[in-house]
């Protein structure tokens, strides 16, 4: 990924955080010298620099047979800015531009079709998502019909081996610009302008400290 050192970040707290946000992933595998993606509900564990994450196909994809190296994109916030937000719109000829936040994670991906590891990733994932939802649907284990239903899906475990972190966020701009951007963006409201805003706004207050 292209990341000039403005908009590179090494927090793993702020992938932590892209994760908490939408942990609704891409994943993406070479097979015969073509890329194939996957776009999917997943768990996240980390400990420290260890990352581990997990999720399920349904069987008939074929990318449910490519273990191996791999890259899993997280995908943030996103929104169009424009260059008449700028105090020096004028004087610097600014353009338009996009600011967001993404991570990309390589590591190697391992499949399974061990029924006890198929359960605890559906249970798991329904777990998270019901929460969210304020419902209780749950994987019941000792339902034949449930369990039969996970010949269905191929699970995997994907192991992070290096973590690409890029936060565009205005860093390489005059303060005044970050600050006439952040507060249109306020104005126009939505969920991910808003997230754009307030990752804008952290940022500005460390050139401060």
């Amino acid at each position: 990924m292209y990341s000039p050192r403005a908009f590179t970040e090494t927090d793993l707290t702020e992938l932590d955080r892209l994760i908490a946000r939408d942990a609704f992933i891409t994943l993406v595998t070479v097979v015969d010298g073509l890329p194939f993606a996957s776009h999917l509900p997943v768990l996240y564990a980390r400990d420290g620099e260890r990352i581990v994450i997990e999720g399920h196909w349904a069987r008939p994809n074929p990318q449910a047979r490519h273990a191996g190296p791999a890259l899993l994109i997280v995908h943030g916030p996103h929104a169009y800015l424009s260059p008449g937000w700028y105090a020096d719109k004028e004087e610097a000829a600014r353009v338009p531009t996009w600011n967001y936040a993404v991570a990309h994670l390589h590591g190697v991906l391992e499949t399974t079709d061990d029924a006890a590891r198929l359960a605890s990733i559906v249970d798991r994932l329904s777990q998270v998502n019901e929460a969210r939802v304020g419902n209780d649907w749950r994987f019941e284990h000792d339902r034949d019909d449930h369990v039969r239903q996970l010949r269905g899906i191929v699970g995997f475990r994907f192991a992070v081996e290096r973590v690409e972190l890029k936060f565009k966020l205005s860093q390489n701009h005059p303060v005044a610009n970050v600050e006439g951007a952040t507060a249109a963006l306020q104005r126009l409201g939505g969920e991910d302008n808003l997230a754009v805003a307030e990752l804008m706004r952290e940022r500005l207050a460390r050139r401060a400290e």
